[in-house]
């Protein structure tokens, strides 16, 4: 999973948008494949991976909206006119603490 996030990583930084699409894939593929998993069973070689791979995944998420909200100010500027989508206060709210 660390890998398959790394190489999102790498595709987000690129704009490259198979290598995206790619790792996507991959993720839900891992994520299908650990559905099951015990967690009783998991080691502390395990859960220090995970945690590694939950922090790369925050860092990827936080890159995908920058690059979401590049896109929409620019289509904006483009237009002319504001957005469809508007984030609700509270969601709006949330997003300018973090």
């Amino acid at each position: 999973m660390v890998a398959v996030l790394q190489e999102e990583r790498q595709a987000l930084a690129g704009l490259d948008l198979d290598a995206i699409m790619g790792a996507a894939t991959g993720k839900q593929a891992l994520c299908d494949s650990l559905d099951g998993a015990d967690p009783a069973q998991v080691d502390d070689e395990c859960r220090g991976l995970l945690d590694a791979a939950r922090r790369l995944n925050e860092v990827n998420r936080q890159v995908r909206n920058l690059i979401a909200a590049n896109v929409a100010a620019r289509l904006e500027a483009l237009v002319g006119s504001p957005a469809l989508y508007r984030a609700n206060p509270a969601y709006a709210y949330a997003g300018a603490r973090g």
